[in-house]
């Protein structure tokens, strides 16, 4: 949705160098409510959560806690800022740029927490939480089906831009794969960053976890891909 309304929005609005900004701002409210918040929510927590408490259980029990402090605010409304100032600074370069970023950086973001769930303990409310049926459930064949799926739709996009002549960048399919690289490894090092925080102040993950990752991993796949170029 998120996407399609990007691309719709890029074709009809008129060819000014605020276009993209409005596009960016629209397509992430627009993605927002089609998730209803749910990784924005879990970065929230977290932030409470690891930002206002020193001690384990007084982490988990504010992560817990519904209403959203001064820690999650700002980091929430720092993530959205960069989100959009990211997407605006691709959609200037191309059109076509900012449609493959969305793409790629919703389905690589949404891949690295599944190596959480893999590898690290459920931690927290296991009687009433959500992800914990993921933890218990998600074989090695089911890690590996997810990490296929996001080579392939890496794949498509690569292929995809060189059969359709894309030039966003105006060089070949080559340049155009070493910033797609260069977004993995940024994508790959929060990711990193943010497993080592969790099994250093937590000794595990929760579901607020996977989302707070999801959203980290999504900027910094933008920026590592805007730095590549």
């Amino acid at each position: 949705m998120q996407i399609g309304m990007s691309w719709l929005l890029l074709l009809l609005l008129p060819e000014t160098p605020l276009a993209p900004l409005v596009v960016a701002v629209l397509g992430t409210a627009a993605g927002v409510l089609l998730t209803g918040a749910f990784h924005e929510d879990g970065l929230a927590d977290v932030a409470d959560g690891l930002g206002g408490a020193l001690g384990r259980e007084r982490a988990l029990l504010i992560m817990k806690d519904s209403r959203v402090g001064a820690f999650g605010a700002i980091a929430v409304a720092l993530a959205l800022l960069a989100k959009v100032a990211l997407l605006a600074l691709l959609g200037s370069i191309s059109s076509e740029l900012m449609c493959l970023a969305l793409f790629l950086g919703h389905v690589v973001s949404r891949t690295w927490p599944l190596l959480l769930i893999r590898f690290m303990p459920h931690v927290g409310d296991l009687a009433g939480s959500k992800s914990k049926p993921l933890a218990e459930t998600l074989s090695l064949g089911a890690l590996c089906t997810g990490l296929l799926w996001c080579l392939l739709a890496l794949a498509l996009a690569v292929f995809g831009a060189e059969a359709n002549g894309f030039s966003a960048i105006d060089e070949d399919a080559l340049a155009l794969s070493l910033s797609i690289l260069g977004g993995l490894i940024a994508s790959g090092l929060a990711f990193v960053v943010m497993a080592r925080w969790f099994w250093r102040r937590l000794q595990g993950f929760t579901g607020d976890c996977l989302g707070a990752t999801q959203q980290m991993c999504e900027l910094a796949f933008y920026l590592g891909l805007a730095l590549a170029l």
